[in-house]
């Protein structure tokens, strides 16, 4: 897992859809240093406000900009107690800066954002190289950086204190309290999504760790790009969540074009390989190597090249993210893009994603160690599934966004059809005004009575298929669908949640009866209730489990619940 960091001054929890959060974000988040921050905040308003009439951004001009951002940064270690005036008045000699902001890791860190690419080159030029006893050492100009000092420290005070917060979530039991005080089911779900997603902060602290790993590929690459995927951008990111990324080569100028019967062509080193994954697998292992003894900061290398999908797994210290880097997976990257459209057509969609996660950790369905588990990505894939199922479907079929699709949406990668709209204005959703609450008692109602040992589950076409395998579980690849992506989960596992499921559905049927009636301290009660840890079902042999709406075990704590709630406040 990712080690643990924090984030000072900029923290931020936004209601609403990602791309309207960045939005929001990005006045509160604005420093200018050296410029008219009136103009500055003029101009974001106006762009805000055409955004605003133009709708969502498409998740690749998201991608281009954070990308783009990235490019403008750099990351500082700085001192324990650090004068946050002088640290700006000494980085504005570089050109001006446009956002900063404090987090800690191993240290404490600063990103800075600069309004001007060439403020980069400054500071390399005017930055020392510290010495060095041997020549086993190469210095690679990376922009990460060391800020020793500012000269005098300040007195104590005058010390402008950081004040870093944590920006991991807040633990089950803190959760639990939290959301126990909320007055409506809806309002605890709001507030669940708010404190686990990723926040502005972290989302450009990831897009800047890229980029600086896209520096040392570029050595063997030129024109690279190393691009985040999954959780990282597609809107479901939890707060300490892994770094996926993938070295993208499909950009570099000259690869497509015809070959001319006269002029240039570039002369290169290609030998023999069996196969494509041979080449990327030999890529990866170059790439893997030089970060490994030239990445500052990149440590616990390890080559997987055997995987499914090869890769190269590292721990980058600076920013406490866990990373996995591959090569060219850019059908991954359309299901990145996929889940980002459906998590912007409505903002329910994540607010149960979210929602539905959080309890499958609580209970062990899903894990952080590969094994028979559910992953995130098939609960995801098992919520949209359901949305698409409402009696009036609250997200469209992955096919009828195909049909939407225009010319400049057509992808086929690697034979597989990739293809659907990207454009959020051609998407006319149906009027369902279901809320949070009533969605979330039926997912667990839909799932506990599944046909699970005969269908399979199809976002696709947004229906019940026959299950073409052997399997407990089989949820179609949206573009391979040949290929079930929870192959791996096992009966038991299966069955333990289904039995979550019947249990968590009754208990949210009893809301009414334990909704909080005044005074400062809640018992649990509606989503709390399905989150209590110690309720997690201990599962038995099929010959002996009866099967039951819910344990008597829960039954018996539910009355509990209600008796205490009904006594007299003191």
């Amino acid at each position: 897992m990712a080690a643990s960091f924090g984030v000072c001054r900029l923290h931020m929890r936004g209601r609403g859809s990602l791309v309207k959060c960045f939005q929001k974000i990005d006045l509160c988040l604005h420093r200018n240093v050296g410029t008219d921050v009136v103009a500055a905040q003029s101009e974001i308003s106006r762009k805000e406000e055409t955004e605003e009439k133009e709708g969502s951004k498409s998740f690749y001009t998201v991608q281009e900009e954070r990308r783009e951002q990235a490019e403008r940064s750099v990351l500082i270690s700085c001192p324990h107690k650090i004068n946050e005036k002088k640290f700006l008045k000494y980085l504005s000699a570089h050109g001006n800066i446009s956002k900063y902001f404090f987090y800690e890791s191993y240290g404490t860190y600063a990103v800075v954002e600069f309004a001007n690419q060439g403020s980069i080159a400054s500071i390399h030029e005017r930055t020392s190289i510290p010495s060095v006893n041997h020549e086993c050492l190469v210095p690679f100009k990376s922009r990460l950086l060391t800020l020793r000092s500012l000269g005098p420290t300040d007195p104590p005070n005058r010390q402008s204190g950081l004040q870093c917060q944590p920006q991991t979530t807040i633990s089950i039991n803190d959760l639990i309290k939290r959301l126990s005080r909320e007055e409506t089911i809806n309002q605890q779900i709001t507030f669940l999504t708010e404190a686990y997603q990723l926040t502005e902060e972290n989302i450009r602290l990831r897009f800047l760790v890229c980029s600086l790993l896209k520096d040392i590929a570029a050595s063997y690459f030129p024109e690279c790009t190393i691009r985040p995927f999954g959780s990282s951008v597609n809107g479901f990111g939890k707060l300490g969540c892994d770094l996926d990324m993938f070295l993208d080569l499909d950009g570099i100028s000259g690869r497509n074009m015809k070959m001319p019967k006269a002029g240039l062509a570039l002369e290169y080193q290609m030998k023999h390989v069996n196969s494509e994954r041979a080449v990327t697998q030999s890529i990866l292992s170059v790439i893997g190597k030089c970060v490994d003894r030239f990445g500052p900061g990149c440590v616990g290398m390890q080559e997987i090249l055997n995987a499914r999908c090869p890769l190269v797994r590292f721990a980058h210290q600076p920013s406490g993210f866990q990373c996995d880097l591959t090569a060219n997976n850019r059908v991954a990257m359309k299901s990145s893009e996929l889940l980002y459209l459906y998590g912007q057509l409505d903002q329910r969609v994540r607010c149960l994603v979210f929602s539905v996660r959080c309890w499958a950790r609580t209970h062990g369905i899903t894990s952080s160690i590969p094994g028979a588990w559910i992953t995130n990505f098939s609960l995801t894939v098992m919520v949209l599934f359901f949305l698409q199922r409402r009696s009036t479907p609250i997200i469209p079929t992955l096919d009828h966004l195909r049909d939407l699709a225009g010319p400049v949406d057509k992808s086929v990668i690697e034979g597989k059809d990739c293809t659907f709209v990207s454009d959020f204005s051609k998407i006319r959703l149906q009027n369902n005004t279901e809320t949070l609450e009533h969605l979330l008692q039926d997912f667990f109602e839909f799932y506990s009575t599944f046909a699970f040992s005969r269908a399979s589950i199809d976002i696709r076409k947004g229906k019940e298929q026959n299950k073409p395998e052997v399997t407990p579980l089989h949820i179609q690849n949206p573009f391979e669908p040949t290929l079930n992506v929870s192959k791996n989960v096992n009966a038991t596992q299966l069955e333990r949640f289904v039995t979550m499921c019947q249990e968590s559905s009754w208990l949210l049927q009893q809301t009414e009866n334990s909704r909080p009636r005044g005074g400062n301290t809640a018992a649990p009660w509606g989503l709390a209730t399905i989150l209590l840890p110690s309720q997690a079902a201990v599962l038995k042999s099929r010959k002996n489990r009866k099967r039951v709406p819910a344990s008597e075990r829960i039954k018996s704590l539910l009355d509990s619940l209600k008796t205490k709630n009904q006594q007299p406040q003191g």
